[in-house]
């Protein structure tokens, strides 16, 4: 029988023991937060992370032994980010759920890449502390454990799919104008097959292009706003069906 033990999270292991240690986790997966967020998620490796803190790539490794263990690092900074405070959550169940669904939307919306990137098993211990606090916002409504899970579930869900789509828009915004004019081609012949009546009469015979139907290019308050407006929306449903039965 094999006698190796399971392989523990990098939050088991104590940190190089040096007296005065060049580098902490903290610090390289800040580093690694900045490549992301300027490079892209594909722009993070063990070599890149350790050229921008100025050390060698074997340096590192006596940190964050794989790649794995990094983007687990990387993650869990990013739900630190995503706790709120305890003097800022609210104490109702709903504005208390609302707070931290709202967080965690800002902190998706500036990493975009982050949607992207499965977690994997290793929860951090700022993953844990996020998932106790929205358990916590939901202690005194009575609610059995499978009913908490699922509520955080459905706000989860509209939380990632509005952060995906806001990620969606920005890129959007980005296209070149040429590739934009040869799919607004494509989608105004289309729409005069008549295969698509409701598109055409929401777009009452205008162009795509006309900045009047299409808008600028984003709109961070207007993304924003919207946001707020499915989630009040998601919530108004979850107390009905959840909450009352309804």
């Amino acid at each position: 029988m094999p006698t190796d033990a399971p392989r523990p999270p990098i939050w088991a292991r104590p940190e190089p023991s040096a007296r005065a240690p060049r580098f902490s986790r903290e610090r390289i997966a800040a580093a690694a937060l900045e490549i992301a967020d300027a490079e892209g998620i594909a722009a993070v490796s063990m070599r890149n992370v350790a050229a921008r803190l100025g050390a060698g790539t074997m340096t590192l490794y006596n940190y964050v032994e794989t790649k794995d263990e990094l983007f687990a690092l990387m993650d869990d900074a990013l739900m630190a980010e995503a706790v709120v405070p305890a003097d800022e959550l609210p104490a109702g169940w709903r504005e208390a759920t609302a707070e931290i669904a709202r967080r965690t939307w800002t902190v998706l919306t500036r990493h975009p890449w982050a949607i992207t990137v499965g977690q994997g098993p290793a929860i951090g211990p700022n993953a844990m502390l996020h998932f106790e606090q929205s358990l916590a916002a939901l202690a005194g409504t009575g609610l059995d454990n499978a009913a908490k899970l699922d509520l955080l579930a459905i706000v989860d869900a509209y939380v990632f799919g509005s952060a995906l789509r806001a990620a969606d828009a920005r890129g959007r915004g980005e296209t070149d104008p040429a590739e934009v004019e040869a799919i607004v081609a494509y989608g105004m012949r289309q729409l005069h097959t008549g295969r698509f009546p409701h598109t055409a009469a929401l777009l009452g015979g205008r162009d795509p292009r006309d900045a009047e139907v299409a808008g600028p290019p984003v709109d961070e308050a207007g993304v924003a706003a919207q946001f707020e407006r499915g989630l009040q929306a998601v919530l108004d449903g979850v107390a009905a069906r959840i909450m009352f039965g309804v």
